[in-house]
């Protein structure tokens, strides 16, 4: 089932690469629980197909760091982007995007997060093997209140602009 608008969201987890050490988290990869982070929080998230991959690397993930200040300006609390890739991987593309600090690069190694979201698509066409599909949505305290998915390949609805003018 996928989740749509009024939903809450799923429990899991997602795993970060964090890059400076503090007392909550230690350097390198972190597994946070979904339910943990999101709560009382408006959290904007894009999920995408995959790291260092051309829309996603061109436009999706510069266009969330672009518009951040205009987010934060809405009352966004943080930016997230999920991706099928594991922490290591979402944090070099992170440093190479220069989203540190702007974009959550949450990791989702095995697709088990995207899969409760019901936002996983068969990618092994193109060797990719389970990916997510393309999305954008906002939550607030866990519950989803826009939510936009891709049609085979766009990228249209998804983007920073949308969800901007949503809120």
């Amino acid at each position: 089932m996928t989740i749509k608008i009024g939903d809450t969201l799923p429990e899991g987890t997602l795993s970060e690469f964090v890059e400076v050490e503090t007392e909550a988290c230690s350097l390198g990869p972190n597994t946070f629980n979904v339910q943990d982070l999101v709560k009382g929080k408006k959290i904007a998230i894009f999920g995408l197909p995959g790291a260092f991959t051309p829309t996603c690397s061109a436009k999706h993930v510069p266009g969330f760091i672009q518009h951040a200040d205009q987010f934060k300006e809405k009352g966004v609390d943080e930016i997230w982007c999920i991706a099928v890739n594991d922490a290591f991987v979402m944090g070099a593309w992170g440093r190479e995007q220069k989203a540190t600090g702007i974009v959550r690069m949450m990791g989702d190694g095995n697709a088990a997060y995207t899969k409760a979201l019901g936002l996983d698509a068969d990618f092994s066409k193109f060797g990719m093997g389970t990916r997510s599909q393309r999305y954008s949505l906002l939550v607030e305290d866990g519950v989803v209140k826009q939510l936009n998915v891709e049609q085979g390949g766009k990228f249209e609805v998804s983007n920073a602009e949308t969800l901007l003018g949503q809120l």
